[in-house]
């Protein structure tokens, strides 16, 4: 008899890029270990260069990075970090993305535009990615973009809990910001007990980004505590639009609810002076001191992660995590 025969060890391995380092040590601590330790810096003309600490030969790798802002640096060391993983003999890479950077440029709205979510995909199966993870992508085809597996997580559950922990016991209404997420409202108002659906009418200005017009309450909400659901809250002027038209329609109340807190500029003000008693969002993305305020509540996305990637690492089940959903 020929060749040698050994069992093999399977070895996880968490490793974080600089955008959002403390939800990457919330998620290694929730599997038990701690973050490989990596050197990462620019060169002087702003060249990004990472290496590893410790050997990942034959690893079954997870490389968490935020998209953020300034999201093309960050989107870049994640592509150069999986890079240094595939030429180190990682045996798996996963790539963890909380934020799904240019999710929203997922279809061609007029002639002669990119699709981006999709050159996304390619650049990270093009640089050693064999999986992917995102939380609450923008839009559901984009889990076919990836050449290879998808684990598509939700944060409705961390999200529809503390709503319903706090505000269950009042009429709820759950209300989505647009028809194309109605689907999304559903799932929000099976986990609240089946209160009723709305959304909101609009009309988005194909010639100006991040503007909405022509808002209507679809829907009966009058006296209730409105549930606004959204996957992300940018400049925020849909989600307060939203809100305003929903007091005009006799709401009694209206909770904003969202994964992706990007609120880039004017959002902060917008939000603050919304009729919204609540902004409640998860740290898939970080938050600067001058981008929280008194309405805004910050729920930790960590232990989702870190269950996934358990999951995922063991060979189990990422669907089971949402009955089926995911």
């Amino acid at each position: 008899m020929t060749g040698m025969k050994r069992t093999t060890e399977k070895n996880l391995m968490v490793f974080s890029g600089r955008a959002n380092p403390e939800l990457a040590h919330e998620v290694a601590a929730g599997l038990g270990t701690g973050l490989v330790p990596t050197s990462a810096y620019e060169f002087a003309n702003s060249e990004i260069y990472v290496r590893y600490e410790e050997s990942v030969r034959g690893s079954d790798a997870f490389v968490i990075q935020s998209h953020t802002a300034p999201i093309n640096e960050w989107i870049m060391e994640h592509l150069i970090m999986v890079d240094a993983l595939k030429r180190a003999s990682a045996k798996r890479i996963t790539v963890v993305m909380p934020f799904y950077g240019y999710a929203r440029q997922d279809k061609k709205h007029r002639g002669r535009e990119p699709i981006s979510a999709r050159l996304m995909a390619d650049l990270f199966k093009t640089a050693g990615a064999d999986r992917l993870i995102a939380v609450d992508l923008h839009a559901d085809q984009i889990q076919g973009f990836f050449d290879g597996p998808v684990d598509h997580l939700m944060a409705l559950p961390i999200l529809a809990d503390h709503v319903r922990d706090k505000y269950g016991d009042q009429p709820l209404a759950v209300v989505s910001p647009d028809a194309g997420r109605i689907k999304v409202a559903e799932r929000w108002s099976a986990r609240l007990g089946g209160a009723p659906l709305a959304f909101i009418h609009k009309t988005r200005r194909e010639d100006r980004p991040n503007e909405t017009v022509a808002n209507r309450v679809i829907g009966d909400v009058t006296g209730r505590i409105c549930v606004l659901v959204d996957d992300m809250i940018d400049t925020g002027g849909t989600i307060v639009k939203a809100a305003d038209a929903l007091m005009a329609d006799g709401a009694a109340g209206v909770v904003i609810a969202a994964t992706h807190p990007i609120l880039s500029d004017p959002a902060v003000d917008r939000l603050k002076n919304s009729p919204a008693t609540e902004v409640v969002v998860t740290n898939t993305l970080p938050l600067s001191d001058d981008q929280r305020f008194d309405k805004l509540t910050v729920l930790s996305i960590a232990p989702l992660i870190s269950r996934a990637i358990k999951e995922v690492f063991e060979d189990g089940s990422v669907t089971s995590m949402f009955d089926g959903h995911a």
